[in-house]
């Protein structure tokens, strides 16, 4: 049964290939949902899936691409929305 992250980032996570990186680790995972930057200088990842997919995520969130530095991480879950794919939102 798919399970709903929401993933709040902050640090040194924008301009720093965060979202497209994020994009391309959710779908190794075969993660639906989304990725984008947030004015306040955060970005939000909302995905999809299996639990332990969503685990990995959660993982990799800590500490990102490589330009990254995550200050810290806050992860909430909800309900499923039901989301096809995952993209990069601006």
């Amino acid at each position: 049964m798919p399970q709903h992250r929401t993933f709040h980032v902050q640090g040194r996570v924008q301009g720093v290939f965060f979202r497209q990186s994020a994009h391309i680790e959710a779908q190794r995972l075969g993660l639906t949902g989304y990725a984008r930057n947030n004015a306040d200088g955060t970005v939000t990842i909302e995905a999809e899936g299996a639990a332990t997919a969503l685990d990995e995520l959660e993982t990799w969130c800590r500490t990102g691409p490589p330009a990254a530095r995550v200050a810290s991480l806050h992860v909430t879950t909800g309900a499923v929305q039901g989301y096809r794919e995952f993209e990069v939102r601006r």
